[in-house]
């Protein structure tokens, strides 16, 4: 699993607001791509279909699996990114701005559910001192772990 913690930030002050992204369905081919080329490298090694049982990157097949893997993380990371969200909602009452998709460089090549969380406006003042205080960061903190142990 793969989380990756970021603070918001715009011009205007009064937006505020938590929101978790995943990859957006736009990248998916992309992501496709690069697991194809990451894979290839195994055609190099000696008696490869024996060391991982018969998978062969260059088969239709095996495009398939990846199509399949790439909708499962997709799913797994969205159903996470409600979890954080959620967890924001009830345990901080911070602002839901929702679960979104997008294509976000830090997402675009990984292989495992994803998401990127959003943990405030530091351009709001009020987000901004709370997400600087030691008592913000850990609620903050414990609202991402209660979702990771809930997923």
């Amino acid at each position: 699993m793969f989380i990756s913690i970021h603070a918001n930030s715009v011009a205007e002050t009064r937006v505020r607001g938590t929101e978790t992204f995943t990859l957006g369905l736009h990248r998916s081919q992309e992501n496709l791509e690069v697991a194809k080329k990451e894979n290839a490298v195994i055609l190099l090694e000696e008696d490869y279909t024996t060391n991982y049982q018969g998978f062969d990157p260059r088969e239709t097949e095996s495009y398939i699996m990846f199509e399949n893997l790439q909708s499962e993380y997709q799913s797994q990371s969205i159903e996470l990114a409600s979890l954080i969200q959620s967890a924001f909602t009830k345990n901080i009452g911070l602002v839901n701005r929702g679960v979104k998709q997008a294509g976000l460089l830090v997402l675009r090549q990984t292989s495992m559910p994803s998401v990127l969380v959003e943990i405030g406006f530091i351009s709001n003042p009020s987000e901004r001192t709370f997400i600087s205080s030691e008592a913000g960061r850990d609620k903050i903190s414990e609202s991402i772990f209660q979702a990771f142990s809930n997923y």
